[in-house]
């Protein structure tokens, strides 16, 4: 690594050889996708991850309207990485759940199937042709017992809890950034 930089604030020299988001991301996601363009948005705008995560910078706040005022203003300060939070907690709960991935497999490779099935000729089913929007729906009737049997319903909301859980005690116990010459100063009750 280079000098003033660490782990999470790797430095601003070109990415070497290995996996980055900047490899990964064009092949996940087709270009020009509204998927794709939101994510290189937030991914833009992320604040840096060692102020994000410096124990230094957690307190507990005085009162009902410091929470309050601390939840707004690091939601809108941190929201990107938020963003990453979540989908780290996503990406854990498929990794660490078998069944889910066996589901998640079925449904791409039914999505993949139809997709090259379209590429010969146009698919028809009962003498009708099928939107795309049909065929996932296809694709999901095909992998639904899959999902049902990975309970997949419990690991939405599981990710739904621990994220909220995990960037409401972030939000709540992050002491506020030094306010800029943009942000409006605001006042204290007497």
């Amino acid at each position: 690594m280079a000098a003033g930089s660490d782990l999470f604030n790797p430095g601003t020299e070109e990415e070497g050889p290995g996996l980055s988001a900047k490899t990964l991301l064009p092949k996940l996601l087709p270009a020009g996708s509204a998927g794709r363009e939101w994510l290189e948005q937030r991914r833009a705008t992320i604040r840096p991850w060692g102020p994000f995560l410096d124990q230094r910078r957690f307190s507990r706040p005085r009162n009902l309207g410091e929470l309050c005022q601390r939840l707004v203003r690091n939601v809108e300060h941190y929201q990107s990485n938020y963003v990453f939070v979540f989908l780290g907690l996503i990406l854990y709960c498929v990794i660490t759940s078998p069944m889910l991935l066996v589901a998640l497999a079925v449904f791409f490779g039914t999505c993949y199937i139809l997709y090259l099935r379209t590429l010969q000729s146009k698919l028809v089913l009962f003498g009708r042709e099928m939107s795309p929007a049909h065929q996932y729906a296809l694709a999901g009737g095909v992998s639904f017992p899959f999902f049902w049997l990975a309970g997949a319903g419990s690991a939405v909301f599981w990710v739904l809890g621990a994220t909220l859980v995990v960037i409401g005690s972030h939000a709540a116990f992050h002491q506020l950034e030094a306010a800029t010459d943009g942000e409006e100063l605001q006042m204290e009750p007497v």
